[in-house]
């Protein structure tokens, strides 16, 4: 397959590969959005797991509990929101660069910010009406207080719950803070100047040895917290977290840096097998640290750990999805729709769940078919090809079930759908 916007360009290359200045108009690097797309789904499933930690912090407790779902989400835990951060600085850059910084501003505003302020609270209100409704028909378990419901029940101005809507308010700060100290520099320093500058970030990044430099903020940030080098504590409140904005903002400029060096990104995906390797080595190091490491050396392997996934993740990706697949597209596009409103449909699903005696696996796979079956339909019913769809992912497309409700016309911004 051939795009008349890049001539000369072999569809074994991946996109990353490309230098930004020969990318044209193309709105997708597809490899990177089905990424994002996957960051978002894999959420899901992590909330769908809790259920059944030993000892559950979360919302709703099973009455079967599973060492298996504690690896599960601890793996998921180590990379899941950094591939989504890196994800955002990378795409950041190619829209910034492409549109200017008042229209990328623009676009998080209203596609970033605007779903806070505006879903956020219906989303807020059908979580307790679920959790009401559970608790006057006795299904609702009361599990220990975690780190959520804690944030959730604290006093002050900044003690509004974000629940999982934290890290859009957490990229929107990031960006607005990338935003406007690249104007700084570009003032200060110069456009060319700055962009070579970048462009040397980025070079070191890519390099055989960028690992552990990527890593290392990562550390920094597990290291800032008190008590816990296996995750990053999120924000569940307005009030800031130093740890999740160390180690999250850094993800975002490494994107940011991969980009504005030429083929940066694919250097790093090259050694894809290499990093996935030493991701499934050291990942039971990075579970197991507390057990028997100090903090230092159990947050250097939940950093490498981390980010090897993310590397190794990027660079297989980018040799299965070398052009756009149908179905990938269309949860690619689902998913921004199906994180946001997932939260309250998963606990009504989860409660009654919990009280019945089914073998785990079973359980899991009921509980995602049933709410990602009604998330679906209603993304393909009441938003794919509506303004709504246009509002979150960018624009308008076909519906599945019936593609010819959607006029044809429809509008691509570039970079559009590839982040939240």
């Amino acid at each position: 397959m051939r795009s008349s916007t890049l001539p000369d360009r072999s569809s074994d290359v991946p996109p990353s590969a490309v230098p930004p200045a020969a990318r044209g108009t193309s709105p997708r690097v597809h490899h990177l959005d089905a990424l994002r797309g996957g960051a978002l789904l894999l959420g899901v499933l992590l909330h769908a797991l809790m259920p059944y930690m030993p000892g559950s912090l979360w919302l709703v407790s099973d009455t079967s509990d599973s060492w298996g779902a504690v690896a599960a989400v601890g793996v998921i835990h180590l990379f899941r929101m950094m591939l989504f951060m890196m994800l955002a600085g990378y795409l950041g850059h190619l829209v910034i660069h492409r549109r200017g910084a008042k229209a990328y501003l623009r676009d998080r505003l209203l596609r970033v910010g605007l779903p806070i302020v505006t879903l956020g609270p219906v989303l807020f209100a059908m979580m307790i009406a679920a959790i009401v409704a559970n608790t006057m028909v006795g299904a609702m378990p009361m599990p220990e207080q975690g780190p959520e419901q804690a944030a959730a029940g604290s006093f002050g101005p900044l003690a509004v719950p974000t629940m999982h809507l934290w890290f859009l308010l957490l990229l929107l700060e990031i960006v607005v803070v990338v935003v406007v100290a690249r104007a700084i520099l570009r003032r200060v320093l110069g456009a060319d100047r700055s962009a070579r500058l970048a462009g040397r970030i980025g070079d070191v990044l890519a390099s055989p040895w960028g690992l552990p430099l990527i890593a290392a903020p990562y550390a920094l940030g597990l290291l800032a917290q008190p008590g816990n080098v296996t995750g990053l504590t999120e924000p569940y409140t307005l009030q800031p977290v130093a740890g999740a904005s160390i180690g999250y903002g850094a993800a975002f400029l490494t994107g940011w840096f991969l980009r504005a060096r030429d083929g940066g990104m694919a250097r790093v995906e090259a050694r894809w097998a290499i990093h996935l390797g030493l991701a499934v080595v050291l990942s039971p190091l990075a579970l197991t640290s507390p057990m028997f490491a100090p903090p230092l050396l159990g947050a250097a392997f939940t950093a490498l750990a981390g980010w090897a996934w993310v590397l190794g993740l990027t660079g297989l990706c980018a040799r299965l999805v070398r052009r756009e697949i149908g179905w990938i597209r269309y949860l690619a596009d689902a998913s921004y729709w199906v994180y946001l409103m997932h939260f309250p449909l998963l606990l009504v699903v989860a409660v009654p769940l919990s009280l019945v005696e089914l073998p785990i696996v079973v359980e899991l796979a009921l509980g995602l078919a049933v709410t990602l079956g009604l998330l679906l339909l209603s993304y393909d019913l009441c938003v794919r090809s509506t303004w709504i769809g246009a509002w979150l992912n960018g624009h308008r497309r076909p519906r599945a079930l019936r593609p010819g409700n959607l006029r044809r016309r429809r509008t691509v911004t570039p970079g559009a759908g590839l982040s939240p």
